[in-house]
């Protein structure tokens, strides 16, 4: 019986590790088709967005009215228009304009007379820089007082804490920058009003934090660009923490006597961070791409700013480049955030 009954569990074994193998296996697979499938969808995306794109541009103004002087003749406007490609019909425009950007050349700058993307990436190391510390104060300071505001949501300490996120939705981030100046830079005189200050070269880049005194230039940058984001995934965390805590399985664990603190971290936070993760992706491809306010109050020298000065330029070959970047690190940070979702909970499948 003993031989018989060995010979059983080991045959019992060796099907659960096949059983196991071909989990893994299939799993590995229908990963490699969801990337094939979402890399897919990204390239429809990135299309549509560039038809957009290009004939929304048409609609911002004539760039040949920069271009040329107030008393040019009518064939030196058209000189100007044929030079520029503007005198063909759209649907050839829009030909030219996807073989080129295929080509990675999206025209040179009417007004800097350089390329455009080259001018993006100029700026992009300051955007990303204040991009990145003000997402470090969106986790550090939203996800702590989330936490507590919805572990315990009766105290005085958590309905200030609320009270002080609906504040932050509420105003607007170009009165918080100004009010910021007021304050901080002109009252107070304890931080800089605009600029980037000195910068420092880390491998290739260009940044200010890590220059001498250069951290006190984005502060206050940062935190304009911050509040709002802070305030939105501070609440979104106290609703995903309140009810994680009212479901069974937290009962379960006060019961077995498990910590107070590794019932927050360990089990109702990472429950509810699929919404945080969620949200927190999107809030960072709307700061990247829509920093102009911050930047433009500031006189912080990233892509916003450049931006905002191609409009009132009508300098349509940045004003492309730059929607066309920001559409790619929006997919981009879809997808990752995709991914995300398996590694917070294996539980989900990529469908």
């Amino acid at each position: 019986m003993l031989p018989e009954s060995a010979g059983a569990q080991t045959s019992s074994l060796y099907l659960r590790v096949q059983l196991t193998v071909m989990i893994q296996t299939s799993r590995k697979d229908f990963m490699r088709k969801y990337v094939v499938k979402r890399f897919a969808q990204m390239i429809v995306v990135l299309f549509i967005v560039s038809l957009l794109v290009f004939l929304l541009t048409n609609f911002i103004g004539d760039p040949v009215d920069m271009l040329v002087p107030e008393n040019a003749t009518l064939e030196q406007i058209e000189s100007a228009r044929a030079r520029l490609g503007l005198d063909k019909p759209l649907p050839v425009q829009y030909g030219i304009f996807i073989r080129d950007v295929l080509h990675g050349n999206f025209g040179k700058s009417y007004i800097y007379g350089k390329p455009a993307m080259d001018l993006i990436f100029e700026r992009m190391p300051a955007t990303l820089e204040l991009v990145a510390v003000a997402a470090c104060l969106v986790l550090c300071i939203a996800i702590p007082l989330g936490v507590y505001a919805g572990a315990y949501p009766k105290r005085a300490s958590s309905k200030l804490i609320m009270s002080g996120s609906i504040l932050g939705i509420s105003l607007p981030s170009f009165w918080v920058g100004m009010m910021m100046i007021y304050i901080f830079a002109v009252v107070l005189r304890l931080l800089p009003a605009s600029g980037r200050g000195n910068t420092v070269m880390v491998g290739n880049v260009a940044l200010s934090i890590f220059a001498p005194g250069g951290i006190r230039y984005v502060i206050l940058p940062a935190i304009t660009l911050a509040l709002t984001n802070v305030a939105t995934m501070l609440r979104l965390t106290r609703s995903g923490i309140l009810e994680n805590m009212r479901q069974d399985y937290i009962k379960f664990a006060r019961a077995k006597g498990v910590p107070a603190k590794s019932i927050l971290f360990g089990h109702a936070l990472k429950n509810a961070l699929i919404p945080v993760v969620t949200i927190f992706g999107m809030d960072l491809g709307n700061m990247i791409a829509f920093t102009t306010i911050t930047e433009t109050i500031f006189a912080w020298p990233g892509m916003g700013k450049l931006l905002i000065d191609a409009i009132n330029k009508s300098d349509r070959p940045i004003i492309v480049a730059y929607l066309m970047a920001a559409a790619c690190m929006f997919v981009v940070l879809n997808f990752i955030v995709d991914i995300l979702y398996t590694l917070i909970d294996p539980r989900i499948e990529l469908r």
